[in-house]
């Protein structure tokens, strides 16, 4: 299973799980994806791409 939005390729970030004694522990945050259909295509989107493209074209800001 994909751990990268199709779309963006975004992907997962390290974080710190921290104790009541300040000991920091790594572990993954992993980003919301969804199976949606684009032309007919299954794909792996993050939710930041759903709402994105959900807006009006005009209102959408261009990807660089």
């Amino acid at each position: 299973m994909a751990t990268q939005c199709q779309v963006c390729g975004r992907g997962a970030l390290k974080a710190n799980w921290k104790s009541h004694s300040n000991i920091k522990t790594i572990r993954r945050q992993k980003i919301n994806l969804q199976t949606k259909r684009i032309d007919g295509v299954k794909t792996m989107v993050c939710t930041s791409c759903i709402r994105k493209f959900s807006k009006a074209p005009s209102k959408r800001a261009v990807a660089a």
